[in-house]
């Protein structure tokens, strides 16, 4: 699981972002995926180290 560092609203979704490596990389997220994963949109954008990505189920989830 990575930490989510950043996050950007976009248009139609959410750009997350983390570090690897000492480098910034991201992924995007559609406000439906979001609302499939039960992630509130608004919180993600303001608190966005409060959630971690999970690259290879691509999932986001609320770090607890």
């Amino acid at each position: 699981m990575e930490e989510i560092v950043a996050s950007i609203k976009k248009e139609d979704g959410i750009q997350v972002a983390w570090q690897k490596h000492n480098q910034t990389k991201g992924t995007f997220f559609t406000y439906a995926e979001l609302i499939d994963m039960k992630i509130n949109a608004l919180d993600l954008l303001e608190n966005p180290k409060n959630y971690l990505l999970d690259l290879e189920r691509r999932l986001i989830v609320f770090r607890r």
